[in-house]
């Protein structure tokens, strides 16, 4: 702020004072150009030869300032002749001090007008002389005293500065409040990015349009804002899910592992005594180490699919694959009606391997979690260059709350099912990170009668 506000007053100073000199300059030039014209006219001639000549009566009607002298020189120079016009004043004994050698341009024509000091060494004149016919060839001087313009001048050159002086002022004033009044939006931006620092990411900064510079600013610093707020927020939530990530993985591995251990104990404690307690013991350490290295493996592909590693590529026909996981689905729940509708192949670019485990997952998941007589519609369909999957089923359905969560790791729609039926909750979060990684999308939307529908959508090969 007090850069600006010197940075106009310099301005407005060096402005003024250009100004002011040129005015001086060019006001001086012009009463001096007035006294050249008088002393170089016709009318200067004969006045000084009225006057030397000694002639009564009136003299040319012109009127000279008080102090104007005229002077006869004799041929060496010396004064011969000398008269003061309007005798009146301080400088009417003042004389001029003339060179030793003066301009000639010829009988009876005034030289070009030259300046020199009075005798006073304070008063200059403006002076020419020619070689007067009337005196036998003698140089006649006429000199009129500066007197008057000099004083013209500097009342001229006091006003300039008053007024100068009075601009500066209310230059200052006036810039000091619009500067002020200018920057207040920023000072409001200032007091917002004060309480943003404190950690209110909600807050934003106005004005925000694009009315004006400052304005235009406000609109780049929100939309700013909303990025790290939604970076934040997205952190937050990261943060939040890999905390409940860790926690829900050491709950799932600690489960396991505990039946291996207390198993194992029982072994080492004498169920070799025991061939019943003894087969429970190897079975189910054998068991538990099935399902952990299971939850592990999924964990594994979670990792992998989250880091972005490239899966392979090839042209894959989901028909044969949701084929091959309804004749699975019919061989372990016989006593369901799974059926698959399909118009035909339908050829997409990805993993066979990833994408038998989307569809094997999704049929699983329906058949783990609706009543066992409950009917399960596996569909395949295309539409504007995607491939459609749904798995529908006519069992309980979702809450809201549940759809929102059912594609995180380790959630579970029914935590009080088993772990040994319901698995550890990372089937769905595998299917939604294989979509993606395909470049498809998984939703779940409430089946009509009842139920829950998946759908998945990948784009066809060639698109």
């Amino acid at each position: 702020r007090g850069r600006l506000l010197i940075g106009v007053i310099s301005l407005v100073v060096v402005g003024l004072l250009i100004a002011d000199i040129a005015t001086y300059a060019l006001f001086q030039r012009s009463l001096l150009d007035r006294i050249d014209s008088e002393l170089t006219a016709r009318s200067t001639v004969d006045t000084a030869v009225f006057i030397l000549s000694g002639a009564r009566g009136p003299g040319p009607a012109v009127d000279y300032p008080a102090g104007t002298v005229t002077e006869l020189l004799a041929t060496d120079g010396s004064v011969a002749a000398s008269a003061t016009l309007r005798v009146g004043g301080s400088n009417s004994f003042v004389k001029p001090v003339l060179p030793k050698t003066l301009p000639n341009q010829g009988i009876d024509h005034p030289s070009t007008p030259f300046t020199v000091n009075g005798t006073d060494g304070k008063t200059q004149f403006r002076v020419t002389d020619w070689p007067e016919n009337s005196f036998g060839g003698q140089l006649v001087v006429f000199a009129i005293p500066l007197t008057e313009i000099q004083t013209t001048v500097n009342e001229l050159l006091q006003f300039e500065g008053l007024i100068s002086l009075g601009v500066v002022a209310a230059t200052a004033i006036l810039a000091l409040l619009i500067i002020r009044i200018s920057l207040r939006p920023l000072e409001r931006m200032g007091t917002v990015a004060r309480e943003i620092a404190a950690g209110d990411l909600s807050r934003r900064v106005e004005p925000a349009t694009e009315k004006s510079e400052i304005g235009r600013l406000g609109l780049a610093l929100n939309g700013m804002l909303s990025q790290i707020e939604s970076a934040f927020a997205e952190r937050t939530a990261s943060n939040r899910r890999l905390r409940r990530f860790v926690a829900d993985a050491s709950h799932e591995l600690r489960t396991p592992l505990t039946s291996i251990r207390g198993y194992s104990e029982m072994l080492r404690r004498g169920a070799a005594e025991s061939p019943a307690d003894s087969d429970l013991a190897r079975r189910r350490i054998e068991e538990e180490s099935i399902r952990m290295t299971g939850l592990v493996d999924d964990m594994l592909v979670l990792a992998r699919l989250d880091q972005g590693r490239p899966l392979e590529e090839e042209p894959i026909d989901l028909q044969a694959i949701a084929t091959d996981a309804v004749a699975d689905a019919r061989a372990v729940a016989p006593q369901r009606d799974i059926k698959l509708t399909s118009s035909g192949p339908v050829i997409v670019n990805g993993d066979d391997t990833r994408l038998r485990q989307v569809l094997g997952n999704l049929v699983r998941n329906a058949i783990v979690h609706t009543p066992p007589q409950t009917p399960i519609d596996v569909t395949l369909s295309t539409e504007d260059c995607v491939a459609r999957l749904s798995v529908t089923d006519h069992g309980p359905g979702l809450d809201p709350e549940e759809v929102d969560r059912i594609f995180e790791p380790f959630y579970r729609a029914d935590p009080s099912r088993s772990r040994d039926s319901g698995g550890a909750g990372l089937g769905l979060s595998i299917v939604s990170a294989v979509v993606i990684a395909h470049r498809g999308h998984v939703m779940v939307r409430e089946t009509d009668g009842g139920g829950a529908t998946f759908e998945v959508e990948l784009p066809l090969a060639g698109t």
